[in-house]
């Protein structure tokens, strides 16, 4: 009796540790558009392969970038028991792309969210500073439901073109931060559109509030960066999506998932490699540190 309280007490343990650790992810869907289909990437192709790739890397939380309103929803039909929060960067409802997060409904209570715009003016939509289009956060603040952990989680997608833009709205989020209680659990998810030589990235990493997933991890599988372009066979150093955390996490593995598929040529039989968006998913596990 003794040895099988013992057992079950052990187990108990052990479940809480484990509820303590969870899978972050980042990705860039990549927007749907004619041009991508004409040339074999279309949306209705990538979709389930995406799916299926979120689902075996078992992603509890992550962000998106480039997802349209019915991509968000599609992608949501195809992965079972995700919700996700985000709004359109045109209008503030469905219009245009959003930075929309991805939680596990059974793992994550939602306490509160909102969203705000890479700008000035940050309660409506428009252009900051030097960008060229609009470009939003999404927020949300999470209950984890087994242990009762609490923690905020932010995805963007920065301008592409601005460089003032990247740096100002690196500052607004960092300012956003610090506005929350001191210790507050922090996850910034995002495409960058700058990679870790550059100043917006260092403004972040630098910050001494958060820190890159990939320089904290004792376990890295990060065997080329993150933008693809669509191309299997590309090759490069440059990591232009990230996941930051604060010192409330310890991050256990990083990884740059650079999965493909296959698609056949009817005319000559043959298959080629193809990427689920032009951009690679990067994925973090980790752990919430004890209270001392």
């Amino acid at each position: 009796m003794i040895r099988g309280a013992a057992v079950l007490l052990s187990l108990f343990f052990s479940a809480g540790v484990l509820a303590q650790r969870f899978n972050i992810g980042t990705y860039n869907l990549r927007y749907a558009n004619h041009g991508d289909s004409l040339h074999g990437n279309g949306w209705g192709q990538r979709l389930p392969v995406i799916a299926g790739l979120i689902r075996f890397h078992d992603l509890d939380v992550f962000g998106t970038q480039e997802g349209l309103y019915p991509m968000l929803e599609g992608l949501r039909d195809s992965l079972p028991g995700y919700a996700y929060i985000g709004i359109g960067r045109d209008d503030g409802k469905h219009a245009g792309e959003h930075s929309a997060i991805f939680y596990k409904t059974g793992k994550f209570k939602l306490l509160a969210h909102g969203d705000f715009w890479l700008s000035d003016t940050t309660d409506r939509p428009n252009k900051g500073w030097d960008a060229v289009l609009p470009r939003i956060c999404t927020w949300g603040k999470f209950r984890e439901t087994g242990t009762g952990f609490v923690f905020y989680m932010f995805n963007l997608h920065m301008d592409h073109v601005g460089v003032k833009a990247r740096a100002e709205s690196s500052r607004l989020i960092l300012a956003r931060i610090k506005t929350f209680p001191p210790g507050a659990a922090v996850i910034l998810t995002g495409d960058f559109n700058v990679d870790q030589t550059n100043e917006g990235y260092r403004l972040i990493n630098a910050s001494g509030v958060l820190r890159d997933c990939y320089e904290l991890a004792p376990i890295r599988l990060a065997l080329n960066g993150t933008f693809n372009n669509f191309r299997a066979d590309g090759k490069t150093e440059s990591r232009i999506d990230h996941i930051f955390v604060s010192r409330s996490f310890k991050v256990d593995r990083y990884g740059i998932l650079t999965d493909t598929y296959r698609v056949r040529d009817d005319s000559t039989g043959r298959y080629t490699a193809r990427t689920p968006s032009d951009h690679f998913p990067v994925m973090a596990q980790v752990e919430v540190k004890k209270s001392k």
